[in-house]
């Protein structure tokens, strides 16, 4: 863990001005800070109303979590801190933005690769997250704590609500309306089960584009508009119309994680699957984003099921609507 001065981060970021400003967060500002001696960008957190409130032992909890946590591709990078009593959060830039900005703010809508890659990713973060010794509970899962780095890979940030398994005898609940579990209303309630709501609310909103809370549409609930048209199998008003129903190779899995989601959202915690079942079903892990993807996967079915079946018979039909897992079919390839 890196520590910087406190002058250091005021410079780079230009006295902590609004043009620096990128971001808010549950309980800080986050500034982009430029070290032009290194020629580095990094992401500064500030605690918001000074350092002698709430906000700042939320700050100190991120820091605490963030530093003991190993490396993982999933977790937003942790850099390091000042050394000082004004304590700031120094981690890895991310460039382009939240999840809620692609989904919500974007002209362009990400493509049905994209969605299935941002999906695992963060189901990948959260399992990281709970099989780890001991096991961290994220309480804050949402799409605008999903971040993008340079190459578009999806890192899960803010820190300041978690908690670990071990202190949830002593944690007061908390969370972002829309995301958090219902069935999380007393201290002792706390669970993995919590982060897997939120996580299934996220997917919904990957799939269909439409915000947790929008309280301009009848449900307002992304919840409670989407399960009964899924437990009724209408899915294709579930998915986002600027883009249209998933492709034939990806529709079964896009379904198969739909119902899934609809599991992470019941009511009944015991219904709920586990992170780790979630991301067994992240048949898309090493799809690459772009125009190629289903020429390759044609040419894959060819290789694996011969030539018949790819031109078209009742059995290739059968099996590009999703019958044949990706994992399958991508296992003797590496990109």
């Amino acid at each position: 863990m890196a520590e910087f001065e406190y002058h250091q981060i005021v410079k780079a970021t230009e006295g902590f001005s609004p043009s620096n400003l990128i971001g808010k967060g549950s309980h800080g500002s986050i500034y982009k800070a430029s070290f032009l001696q290194q020629n580095t960008i990094l992401a500064i957190k500030k605690p918001s109303f000074g350092y002698h409130n709430d906000n700042y032992n939320k700050l100190e909890n991120e820091i605490f979590v963030l530093s003991s946590l190993p490396p993982s591709p999933y977790i937003i990078p942790f850099i390091g801190t000042t050394n000082n009593h004004n304590k700031l959060l120094v981690m890895e830039f991310m460039p382009n933005g939240s999840l809620y900005d692609l989904l919500h703010l974007s002209k362009t809508p990400p493509s049905w690769p994209k969605r299935l890659e941002i999906a695992l990713q963060l189901a990948r973060a959260i399992q990281f997250l709970h099989e780890g010794k001991p096991s961290v509970i994220h309480r804050d899962i949402k799409s605008a704590n999903v971040l993008f780095d340079s190459t578009w890979n999806a890192k899960l940030a803010d820190y300041g609500l978690a908690v670990s398994q071990l202190s949830q005898l002593t944690t007061q609940p908390a969370g972002t309306i829309g995301y958090m579990d219902p069935c999380y209303s007393t201290p002792c309630k706390l669970s993995t089960k919590n982060d897997v709501f939120s996580y299934g609310v996220v997917l919904l909103e990957i799939f269909s584009s439409k915000k947790a809370i929008d309280m301009s549409s009848n449900p307002a609930s992304i919840v409670e508009w989407a399960v009964p048209l899924i437990k009724k199998r209408r899915l294709d008003q579930i998915y986002d119309r600027r883009i249209g129903s998933p492709p034939e190779l990806m529709e079964g899995t896009v379904k198969h994680l739909l119902y899934m989601a609809a599991r992470c959202v019941s009511l009944k915690e015991e219904n709920r699957p586990s992170i780790s079942d979630i991301v067994g079903v992240g048949v898309v892990e090493r799809v690459k984003v772009g125009p190629s993807w289903t020429s390759l996967l044609r040419k894959l079915i060819h290789r694996k099921f011969g030539k018949k079946k790819c031109s078209g018979d009742d059995d290739h039909k059968h099996n590009s609507k999703g019958k044949i897992l990706l994992m399958e079919l991508l296992a003797d390839i590496s990109f």
